[in-house]
């Protein structure tokens, strides 16, 4: 058995999983029978571990199971849900190391990425503790004589939503991770349904499934399920939307990003170059808060470009669990081959390459970072490659680097050098960035929530008005936190 074979074992036994394992959990206990698929290392694409996915039958099993446990969860009253959900992120503090190497592992971002996504959900599931105690309702005055309005929360039923706050809320939880990381999901669902059977709780209550596109698309045609949530491309978003919608279901969708950074001429531009390689360069460009668009200031473009160039050439490629590597592979074999050919077409649109542009030839998914000079009209600008690729241009007023910012569809998240007042509010206000997080940044970096289409069912925009969620960033600290545990 090869070192890296007994390592994964090593690893895959001290979060409970093995080298097959049956990919759903329905109605209380592990079952599959669907196809088997194997789950690979990106950086080697070397087989982890077998998984057997779910077929339509495990589906509706597993659905019948959880329809039926809603109506034992809703009536167990908020801060008891609330119990439930802290006992969980306490397992998922137990365990926070494996799973953070197993989310590196199986995904291929940095380990301290790994265990910053683990870390998210421990917050998230601190948050919803909290929020089990906050379901309070409006009371509001009636212009009747001897009346009065009373607003109440009530759960859904069955969800396809964040689980931590869905349980919270009262709602049964169906989950389908994403198919090319089903080690993640089953882990995850383990320490889940062990913390709902130390409570004599009906393990439906969270019910979680493996499986290709049909698992997804009867999820989203399900009319037992009145709210289902997607996290994805845009191009599926749409689809999924459109079949909840048809039925009359609500959708929540977290789609794509095509972010951009601009940088005053008043910046910090050390900061700012510092910023920018982790937006660019971490996760090796696949979140969907990876800055894609680099604005500059006319006055100050070749100073900061030169030194991004430079510190991309020192970039450490490698795998992701060794200490040091900043970027590792990209996820999948078609992400690199996609990569290729967004090269290509990027050169056929006159954008130049000033760093990077190769896949790295080894057994894994390695790209090189890639920074390329080009006008900000060029069509394929527009889209996101999803790839450690900076589209760099300059600007000679905030006016128009505003416009060149709201210029996509995909406006995640954006974020802004200054330490100018005048510029601040500008950027802010209804004629700034139309994103759905905007920050201002003396010295960081944004990330954020999507306005991707208001079309899209963003929770980050209202009926009336245009939402944003904002952050101003002013400090004297020369350092920046880039993100968890980076």
């Amino acid at each position: 058995m090869s070192c890296a074979k007994k390592a994964y074992e090593l690893l895959l036994r001290e979060i409970g999983l093995g080298p097959r394992n049956l990919g759903c959990y329905v109605n209380g206990a592990w079952k599959a029978r669907g196809p088997v698929v194997a789950t690979l290392n990106p950086a080697n694409n070397q087989v982890i571990a077998e998984v057997v996915e779910g077929s339509l039958e495990d589906y509706e099993e597993g659905m019948q199971a959880c329809f039926d446990a809603a109506k034992i969860w809703m009536q167990v009253p908020a801060p008891k849900r609330g119990e439930i959900v802290r006992q969980i992120g306490d397992a998922l503090r137990g365990k926070l190391q494996p799973l953070g190497r197993l989310v590196s592992l199986e995904m291929g971002k940095i380990l301290p990425e790994g265990i910053g996504e683990v870390q998210e959900i421990i917050d998230m599931c601190d948050f919803a503790v909290g929020l089990s105690r906050q379901l309070n309702g409006l009371i509001i005055p009636s212009e009747r004589p001897n009346h009065m309005m009373m607003e109440m929360w009530n759960p859904l039923g069955v969800v396809g939503w964040n689980a931590c706050i869905a349980l919270v809320c009262g709602n049964c939880v169906v989950w389908k991770g994403a198919p090319t990381t089903p080690l993640v999901t089953i882990a995850m669902t383990k320490l889940v349904s062990g913390v709902l059977e130390k409570n004599n709780l009906p393990g439906s209550i969270f019910t979680s499934l493996c499986g290709g596109p049909e698992i997804g698309q009867a999820l989203a045609k399900d009319t037992r399920i009145p709210l289902v949530s997607f996290t994805g491309s845009s191009k599926v978003g749409l689809m999924v939307q459109q079949t909840v919608n048809a039925r009359y279901g609500k959708c929540l969708l977290e789609l794509s990003g095509n972010n951009a950074i601009i940088v005053m001429d008043d910046a910090d531009i050390q900061l700012a170059v510092r910023s920018v390689v982790f937006a660019a360069v971490g996760t090796a460009g696949q979140r969907c808060t990876t800055c894609r668009r680099l604005l500059l200031h006319e006055s100050i473009y070749k100073k900061v470009l030169d030194q991004l160039v430079d510190v991309y050439k020192q970039v450490k490629i490698g795998d992701p669990l060794e200490k040091g590597t900043l970027l590792g592979p990209l996820h999948t074999a078609a992400s690199k081959e996609k990569f290729e050919k967004g090269i290509e077409i990027i050169k056929s649109q006159g954008g130049k390459i000033l760093a990077g542009g190769s896949v790295i030839e080894s057994e894994g998914n390695f790209v090189q970072p890639t920074i390329v000079e080009i006008s900000s009209k060029a069509a394929v600008v527009k889209e996101e490659l999803f790839a450690p690729v900076l589209y760099v241009m300059k600007f000679q007023t905030l006016k128009e680097a505003i416009e060149i910012n709201n210029s996509v569809s995909q406006g995640l998240s954006s974020s802004i050098f200054t330490r100018r007042p005048d510029v601040i509010f500008k950027w802010t206000g209804p004629q700034g960035s139309d994103c759905g997080i905007v920050e201002v940044v003396k010295l960081g970096v944004t990330r954020g929530s999507n306005t991707c289409d208001d079309q899209l069912a963003q929770s980050t925009t209202g009926v009336n008005c245009r939402w944003h969620k904002g952050l101003i960033l002013a400090s004297q600290f020369t350092q920046l936190d880039l993100a968890l545990g980076v």
